[in-house]
């Protein structure tokens, strides 16, 4: 059965392809970009997703391609590039890729606050979507994404049902099967009419994708971890441009192996494991305790002889929190801590525990594989046992606040390898809901050290009254930031109010005008 739907498909991708260069393109070969014509060709599952969208009937499939291609080729979107677009829309932060959803779904931001209509400006903003869209995909091939419509603290100006419609139609035709949802949160009541056209936009079977959503059920979608303050979430990202926001994980630089002229440590952690997925605080005593020597590594191979690592023994503090997920303990919880470029404290360490009685694979990515090298960043861990992961920035490039790292993990079966090519098979073929993700922010720290995985060459201390009266001016800081936020949103709802009310008293002026004139 499986294998006749696969044989059924793959006749359908080619009976595309053949009669779009025959129909289409043949005729008119300047009328798309010769790289999307060389795609359609290699690309099976691009093809696929125009199909499924088509309910897998040819002829419409063509005519959806041929509107998709000649839209690719007057955007040049595959041309497009953040110096396509003007700096100032960037600068903004309307609209922009960060986060992921319940289903692990990227999260597409649009801030539409931030959108004035202008006819003067809305093919740059146009780009822009195609810009963040085709960015996703050229990564992410048919993963779906997940539209925030963030509608807090909009007004009537904000209203473009054109750029909507633009929105709409990129995930209809431009990129189908994309789309995994449209979240629309905090709606005005005075957009409810302009929402009901979006629907017809949509089709009947898309308007069950629309989510209408408060600061309450807008957690039913998305986890308080990637939602900002304003929707009830804890997410301390703050959009800036320069740089580029961009959080898509990828595999960061020198999977496995040892890293030429990098100081390799080994250390050691017992940690009892109770299945649960909680955050354990570990207190300076106990910290004290799991201190251990960190010895050079033998050698074990010719190949390792070979390379001749420059190893030496490292002092460093342990984290003073430790996550516990079902399959790993990770150090630390939720903070990797790298030193500025003055303290020439340039790596920091991950420390994975296995809790399971089976072996458990592993691998690293992160949002900017160009800065980092990780080592190992795919691999696997023995039942009990504990890898260090050590993590350093490259070339001289800055680490940010942005940055992000997500540890994937999954339980083998007992009779499968553990070499490159098996772990490679595996994570081919390993169910997404089998698999443990956690992920870690990056943090600079710039005099004051914590406690946490940073290496150095020679032991540092750090003043515990310090870090304690850090955390106290930190907390007020940001008790009087969320005081701030409250008294602004307040202002912002009354304007809102005043602006309502005048809106039904020009109504009601024009109706009483109109009835005595009449």
């Amino acid at each position: 059965m499986a294998e006749s739907q696969t044989q059924n498909k793959a006749k359908l991708i080619s009976e595309t392809r053949r009669r779009f260069e025959a129909e289409y393109v043949t005729d008119k070969p300047d009328k798309y970009d010769p790289r999307d014509i060389k795609r359609l060709q290699q690309d099976d599952n691009w093809v696929e997703s125009y199909l499924l969208c088509r309910r897998d009937v040819v002829d419409e499939t063509l005519k959806m391609l041929d509107e998709s291609f000649q839209w690719r080729k007057e955007m040049a979107v595959n041309d497009l590039t953040e110096y396509s677009i003007p700096r100032w829309l960037l600068e903004i932060g309307g609209i922009y890729l960060h986060g992921y959803d319940k289903e692990g779904n990227k999260l597409l931001w649009i801030r539409v606050k931030y959108h004035v209509k202008d006819h003067k400006t809305i093919l740059d903003k146009k780009k822009l979507v195609a810009f963040w869209l085709e960015r996703y995909a050229k990564r992410e091939n048919g993963k779906p994404i997940t539209v925030m419509f963030d509608l807090s603290e909009t007004g009537i100006n904000s209203i473009d049902m054109d750029f909507v419609r633009f929105i709409i139609n990129c995930f209809k035709i431009y990129y189908p099967k994309y789309l995994s949802k449209i979240v629309i949160f905090d709606m005005p009541w005075i957009m409810n009419a302009a929402f009901r056209i979006v629907k017809s936009w949509l089709g009947p079977e898309a308007v069950s994708l629309l989510k209408f959503t408060s600061k309450n059920e807008v957690q039913d979608y998305v986890s308080v971890e990637y939602l900002p303050p304003h929707m009830g979430g804890t997410d301390p990202f703050k959009y800036s441009y320069p740089p580029l926001v961009d959080d898509d994980f990828q595999t960061p630089l020198c999977e496995n192996g040892p890293i030429a002229s990098e100081d390799e440590a080994s250390s050691k952690e017992d940690i009892e494991s109770d299945g649960k997925d909680t955050l354990e605080t570990i207190s300076n005593e106990e910290q004290t305790s799991l201190l251990k020597k960190v010895n050079l590594s033998e050698p074990t191979s010719k190949a390792e002889e070979n390379e001749k690592v420059d190893s030496k023994i490292k002092a460093f503090k342990k984290p003073l929190s430790v996550f516990k997920g079902p399959l790993l303990h990770i150090s630390p919880a939720e903070e990797l801590y790298f030193g500025s470029a003055e303290s020439g404290e340039k790596k920091t360490l991950i420390v994975l525990t296995n809790v399971t009685k089976n072996v458990v694979a592993f691998k690293v990515r992160t949002t900017a594989p160009e800065k980092y090298r990780v080592k190992p960043s795919n691999s696997n861990c023995d039942p009990g046992a504990s890898v260090d992961i050590v993590v350093s920035p490259h070339g001289g490039l800055t680490v940010s606040a942005q940055d992000r790292f997500l540890i994937m993990a999954a339980e083998m079966e007992q009779s499968s390898g553990t070499g490159p090519a098996e772990l490679t098979q595996f994570w081919k073929e390993v169910p997404r809901n089998k698999v443990m993700e956690h992920r870690l922010r990056c943090h600079i720290v710039e005099n004051n050290k914590p406690n946490t995985l940073t290496l150095k060459d020679g032991a540092f201390n750090v003043s515990d009254k310090t870090s304690e009266d850090m955390c106290l001016q930190l907390n007020r800081l940001l008790e009087s930031n969320r005081k701030l936020e409250d008294q602004v949103q307040r202002c912002i709802w009354f304007q809102q109010l005043l602006l309502s009310l005048t809106v039904l008293l020009l109504a009601f002026v024009v109706s009483l005008s109109y009835l005595l004139y009449s």
